[in-house]
């Protein structure tokens, strides 16, 4: 790359940072790309990092040593991410929003980019110390939200399929029981999606009685695979006893009032211990 002026250079650094999260990249590196010496990287870099922090964009750790160098890691503070929250949260509880049967229409909350983003962002920053391997949701409303989560983890996704398809070749099939139905149903993952002992993060658009998260939690034990964390976008409080324990949510349903038109909500669990 040709040499450039300062400005241009922190400028083309932050651009790269942002695009390859949780990546350790060599001062060296960023050496050879400018032309430039490496205590001159290091000072542009401390600036990045200083930007970073006061816009909440995340934390910039430098590694030192021969092997070290620096990693962007995108990160946003509870607070900011339960601001961010409530603004949805509000949203969602406009009574228009009500379906037949006590359901809430909410997709178009994860339609929007920007929205989902923030929402993987949040994500991102509760898990992003476990050493997240995958990524594993179920088709098909969870995908926008597992990609943005991913993207911020720098790893892959993985989606589990409700039936078989030829392109997936040869696939694990279990079965499940739907937490609210009670009805039997049908999960698989290729096997070639997942290796052994991969420490996956599971994710999912909605939760009642967690039957969907038990079923792929299930699912990875054929695989051999640890689940390091299971997260919802929303959460409906449940009656009866669930299927699964510590499933950390972003909002919490806690009343549907079809006739009445009216509906309670609150932050989820992933807030619950916020002072």
């Amino acid at each position: 790359m040709k040499k450039l002026r300062r400005s241009a250079r922190i400028a083309d650094m932050t651009q790269y940072l942002l695009e390859k999260p949780h990546l350790l990249i060599p001062l060296t590196y960023f050496s050879e790309r400018y032309g430039s010496a490496k205590s001159s990287i290091s000072e542009d870099l401390q600036i990045i990092k200083e930007v970073f922090e006061l816009e909440q964009l995340g934390e910039l750790k430098t590694l030192p040593g021969a092997a070290g160098g620096v990693k962007y890691m995108p990160k946003v503070s509870m607070e900011q991410a339960k601001k961010w929250v409530e603004e949805i949260r509000v949203g969602l509880e406009d009574s228009s929003r009500i379906l037949p049967g006590g359901y809430l229409y909410m997709s178009d909350y994860l339609h929007q980019p920007q929205i989902v983003n923030q929402l993987g962002k949040i994500f991102c920053s509760a898990y992003h110390g476990l050493d997240v391997d995958y990524v594993m949701t179920v088709e098909t409303k969870g995908i926008p939200l597992a990609y943005a989560t991913a993207q911020y983890l720098n790893v892959p996704i993985i989606i589990v399929r409700r039936d078989n398809r030829v392109t997936e070749g040869s696939v694990v099939s279990i079965n499940y029981v739907s937490g609210s139905s009670k009805r039997i149903q049908t999960m698989s993952l290729s096997r070639r999606a997942l290796p052994a002992n991969a420490k996956v993060l599971i994710m999912d658009d909605f939760m009642k009685a967690g039957g969907t998260i038990r079923g792929m939690m299930d699912l990875l034990l054929e695989f051999q695979a640890e689940v390091v964390g299971t997260c919802v976008f929303v959460e409906a409080e449940h009656k009866e006893e669930r299927l699964v324990d510590q499933v950390r949510s972003l909002i919490r349903i806690k009343h549907i009032d079809s006739t009445n038109k009216q509906i309670t909500m609150e932050t989820g669990s992933l807030f619950d211990n916020l002072e």
